[in-house]
């Protein structure tokens, strides 16, 4: 399987891709790559490490021009000593290996949601965003991580699983107070292929209430909804046009009449259940929540409870449970890192 940015790449910059992929597999300290401005020098060393999150050490680099040369000297900057790479890489291989061994058998979409589950229920958003959070060493060797480094890990993950997987990026917004480049994936199941983001998932089961229920509310979203709460990208990516296996949907918890959203609300209040759903039925405009929010609250009143819930605007998703007592509570949650820094 040919790496994804690999395959955009003009004849050079793959000669250069090529050229540097060798040099930082041998942990060479320098070494020869054909010639190619600063910049793009940079967007392919960039995008071979979101195809080769399995090279976990290399973070930067700086380089030697010579005037009549048609090469230049590549130097990497490795963020660990060569003997403590090698430690790494031994200690991650067998990591991923045993990760992945209890899912071989299991469908593709099944191993699609091992991954997520992993994320979701091992990885901790890191604040303090040490160097390896941006590496497959913190997701994997540390339990923590940034959205880079927990997409570089759902990369490799399901690389051994053999599931078709790139790492999506975009760009920040100053003025919507996005400070950050944001990265997730795009999985192909079934032929078919579909943005997850498993950092969003994280951080809203982190927020809201039962943190031990995760969430999916970024699994297996096509163009149109991702984009509702992600920045346009700034790489190439395949096109995701497929809407109707979102993970909502195929757990039959995406909802278009509201008479269903009452039904089930009441079966929660009565078994004491959290209850997660989508909300299709048309925009979820003010309107259309505050008559949803009635029926919750209708429905928890019938069996003397209050309902505490937690809404994902964008992705039109609501979680509730019911309690006892206490005030009834209307939480909005967003998953983006901008709430993390």
């Amino acid at each position: 399987m040919e790496p994804y940015y690999y395959t955009k790449m003009s004849k050079p910059q793959q000669a250069v891709y090529y050229a540097i992929y060798q040099g930082l597999m041998a942990l060479s300290d320098s070494f020869q790559v054909p010639k190619l401005e600063g910049r793009e020098l940079s967007d392919v060393f960039f995008q071979l490490r979101l195809d080769h999150p399995e090279i976990f050490w290399a973070e930067g680099f700086h380089y030697r021009y010579y005037q009549d040369s048609a090469n230049i000297t590549f130097l990497p900057e490795y963020i660990f000593e060569k003997g403590k790479i090698k430690e790494h890489q031994k200690a991650l291989k067998a990591r991923v290996e045993k990760l992945v061994r209890p899912a071989m058998k299991l469908s593709e979409w099944e191993k699609e949601k091992y991954v997520h589950d992993f994320i979701c229920e091992n990885v901790h958003y890191d604040k303090l965003k040490k160097s390896y959070s941006h590496e497959i060493i913190g997701p994997l060797g540390q339990g923590v991580g940034v959205c880079e480094g927990i997409a570089k890990s759902v990369k490799v993950l399901c690389d051994a699983l053999g599931i078709w997987c790139m790492i999506a990026i975009c760009g920040n917004n100053p003025e919507k107070g996005i400070k950050y480049r944001h990265t997730w994936n795009i999985v192909k199941i079934g032929g078919t292929y579909y943005h997850l983001d498993a950092t969003f998932d994280n951080t809203l089961g982190k927020h809201s209430f039962g943190a031990k229920e995760i969430r999916y509310d970024y699994f297996n979203l096509d163009d149109k909804n991702i984009f509702r709460d992600h920045e346009p990208l700034i790489a190439p990516a395949p096109a995701c046009t497929d809407g109707d296996h979102f993970y909502y949907k195929e757990k039959k918890m995406s909802f278009t009449k509201t008479e269903d959203v009452y039904k089930r609300s009441l079966q929660a209040a009565k078994k004491g259940k959290m209850l997660t759903f989508h909300w299709r039925g048309g925009y979820l405009t003010r309107a259309v929540l505050d008559e949803l929010l009635d029926l919750i609250k209708k429905a928890g009143a019938e069996k003397g409870k209050v309902a505490r819930i937690a809404l994902n605007w964008p992705q039109a998703v609501l979680r509730l449970e019911y309690v006892e007592d206490g005030q009834e509570n209307v939480t909005m949650e967003e998953a983006n890192e901008g709430e993390q820094e």
